[in-house]
């Protein structure tokens, strides 16, 4: 039903392997776009996933990151680590730019059991469709919005087919509204033909190695609204101060005061999570985890918003 779609750093990993139980038990299967050179975290993510009876996509010929140019060595890893793991599907990324031929080479050498095309921006339905032939009703099509037509999808029926959106608006943490609307694709992806949803949670679909001096320390935190037909929306939750990139530990405590502050009034709708009841320990102990830590949360509480939603 739900795809998150990680790309693989550090804390990205970490929130999978230790949400690999409550996604598995909630039919969520993650999607991952390896990004690092390392893979050591991957395959510990990987394996607690297929310990608590999951399923995951790993993506084989990533656009992003150390194996942009070239992710043989992240088939090789798969073969040599999962090959006898059928709840580890690999996953064929289709950009702007694949041809036909490219793809269907990838498709080649990854089609003795079942396979994922990540539709993201690749044209050519027409022909790609034409020479999968029946092999195309068999595969999991996951389709990122934007990048990918209604006319184009037609080309590729199948019983499981995916709509990925990304609902997190890109830009300087200073410019982010107190709160905004995120997404309702949880409730409408039926509509849309699909059989599953996806997004890039709290964090978006652009990728950067590493972020700019923090001059406002963001906190972001999605909920689901019953009085606005269930839609998803997401906190933003600020530093008072952000003329500097000074002081991110007290900067982190402005924004967590105003998150508890949220938390605690009547009525809040934001569910509470492990990672909201995490964020109140650290309130509480006014300590700073680091940046990395706090995304992390941030995913975490998402996931499980999503969890506690469809169960």
């Amino acid at each position: 039903m739900y795809h998150p779609y990680f790309r693989g750093k550090q804390y990205e990993l970490i929130t999978i392997r230790e949400n690999a139980e409550l996604m598995a038990n909630s039919d969520f299967i993650p999607i991952i776009e390896p990004v690092k050179e390392a893979l050591s975290g991957l395959g510990r993510a990987l394996t607690a996933v297929c310990n608590a009876g999951g399923n995951a996509i790993v993506i084989v010929n990533p656009y992003h990151g150390d194996y942009a140019a070239d992710g043989e060595s992240i088939s090789e890893f798969l073969e040599e680590n999962f090959s006898d793991a059928d709840n580890v599907l690999p996953g064929i990324l289709l950009r702007e730019g694949t041809t036909v031929e490219q793809a269907m080479q990838c498709i080649q050498l990854h089609q003795e059991g079942d396979l994922a095309l990540i539709h993201a921006g690749f044209t050519d339905g027409v022909n790609l469709s034409a020479a999968l032939g029946n092999a195309v009703d068999e595969m999991t099509h996951i389709f990122v919005d934007g990048q990918s037509s209604r006319l184009y999808r037609r080309h590729f029926p199948s019983d499981q087919r995916v709509l990925v959106r990304d609902g997190f608006q890109r830009r300087r943490n200073r410019d982010h509204p107190p709160v905004e609307f995120f997404s309702d694709l949880h409730i409408t992806f039926g509509e849309e033909g699909m059989q599953g949803f996806g997004d890039f949670l709290t964090v978006g679909d652009d990728y950067s190695e590493s972020g700019g001096p923090a001059y406002a320390i963001a906190i972001h935190l999605t909920f689901i609204d019953p009085a606005q037909d269930n839609a998803m929306f997401i906190h933003h939750f600020l530093s008072e101060r952000q003329d500097t990139p000074t002081d991110p530990a007290g900067k982190f405590a402005e924004a967590l005061d105003a998150m508890i502050a949220e938390l605690d009034r009547p009525g809040c709708p934001v569910f509470e999570s492990r990672a909201v009841e995490e964020f109140r320990r650290l309130h509480e102990q006014d300590h700073f985890p680091g940046l990395g830590y706090v995304k992390k949360l941030s995913m975490q509480h998402h996931i499980e918003t999503l969890a506690n939603f469809f169960d």
